[in-house]
């Protein structure tokens, strides 16, 4: 039996890649700096290791991560959210034999870094929107000519976004700041699984009901045009490892154009089938593919009834948000491991009690202690 460690467990795409993992005949276990997580009472996670969150020491996170690792017997590591980046420092100093599934941190920096992304991607001749860091001259042109939006180069869950109507004065001024072109459109989301290079299998999937700008119902997308096509093209010919995530504004037209890129797992985890992605997770080169789920909607349940709530008196709104809510399949129950899904309010109290007793909001508080900012050393 093979051991997996996931560097995260308080998010539902870990307590998916763990279920995953599980199903492939794995001994899961979890490392997060919080004591309490949504994959801690999982029937499917061997055991569950606290340790130093990487935004407190970089280094310590690092050794608690080496110690489970030579303690445990460990095979494989698997990074699931922002600590990827902090996770990819590991893989000079992994014994040998243990692999982990996750690019360089060069490569991880540069998809990551908004800008520098759009950059890449421009030069690889691929749709993208006009985009500046805030200190650059043509980004006071941009948000001059048409609405624009403002984001930090380094973000994630909407965190800092701010949308723009042409002619209102930049409120980022140096290379932090990020100015994009504004879009219309449909999004949509794509999540890859990359084995050096070669795509494994991807998944489209659109937002159907939203915690601001973080889908919380989502549902499959089969025919994604030339998004799909976008994806193969800019895969092939890299040399990428791991999840690879983007985000994508569709016209009426049909041309997909992509917005950023976020090199981790995401929502999409939950349309692959939980058995063959693990069976891909364990041994990549040996995959075809990976099967997709039989269901096409899924759900943050809690957080979409929330939501369909807080559209109470919008009547319109609230029977859609209602109406998505009945068509999705939540995505932490599963009758034969109920536990994450009946304790997830307490094992989630480490994200509730700052997002309910300070400013941060629920994307801050969960991304607080792991975010990356652009250390690439």
């Amino acid at each position: 039996m093979k051991t997996v460690l996931l560097t995260l467990g308080r998010l539902p795409k870990a307590l998916a890649i763990a279920r995953a993992c599980r199903a492939a005949r794995c001994r899961v276990l979890i490392a997060d700096p919080f004591r309490w997580h949504l994959c801690k009472p999982s029937r499917d996670v061997h055991k569950s290791f606290r340790v130093t969150a990487p935004n407190d020491s970089v280094d310590r996170y690092l050794q608690d991560l080496l110690a489970i690792v030579e303690e445990e017997s460990v095979d494989f590591v698997i990074p699931i959210s922002e600590e990827a980046l902090h996770v990819a420092k590991l893989a000079d100093r992994l014994p040998a034999g243990v692999g982990l599934w996750a690019a360089e941190l060069p490569q991880l920096a540069e998809l990551h870094h908004k800008r520098d992304f759009i950059a890449l991607a421009a030069r690889r001749g691929l749709a993208v929107p006009d985009t500046f860091t805030a200190n650059e001259s043509a980004a006071k042109e941009l948000a001059q000519r048409g609405n624009y939006v403002e984001k930090p180069v380094h973000s994630c869950s909407g965190i800092g976004l701010r949308f723009a109507k042409a002619g209102e004065p930049l409120q980022a001024t140096t290379e932090d700041g990020l100015v994009q072109e504004h879009l219309d459109g449909d999004l949509i989301s794509s999540l890859s699984v990359v084995s050096h290079g070669r795509e494994v299998a991807s998944v489209f999937y659109r937002g159907r009901v939203f915690a601001g700008t973080v889908a919380i119902c989502f549902e499959r997308v089969d025919d994604a045009g030339s998004a799909k096509d976008w994806v193969s093209d800019f895969i092939t010919g890299s040399d990428y490892n791991g999840f690879l995530a983007f985000d994508f504004i569709v016209d009426d037209g049909g041309q997909a154009r992509a917005i950023e890129c976020n090199p981790r797992a995401t929502s999409g985890v939950h349309f692959f089938d939980m058995a063959s992605l693990g069976q891909a997770l364990l041994d990549p080169d040996a995959a075809a593919t990976i099967e997709l789920s039989r269901e096409t909607r899924y759900q943050w349940a809690y957080s979409t009834l929330t939501e369909t709530y807080a559209a109470l008196f919008r009547p319109k709104e609230f029977a859609r948000r209602f109406k998505e809510m009945r068509r999705a399949r939540d995505v932490i129950w599963a009758a034969r491991d109920p536990l994450p899904f009946l304790l997830m309010t307490p094992m989630s109290w480490e994200i509730l009690w700052p997002a309910m007793t300070s400013s941060l909001s629920l994307g801050e508080a969960t991304q607080r202690d792991i975010a990356w900012f652009g250390d690439r050393s």
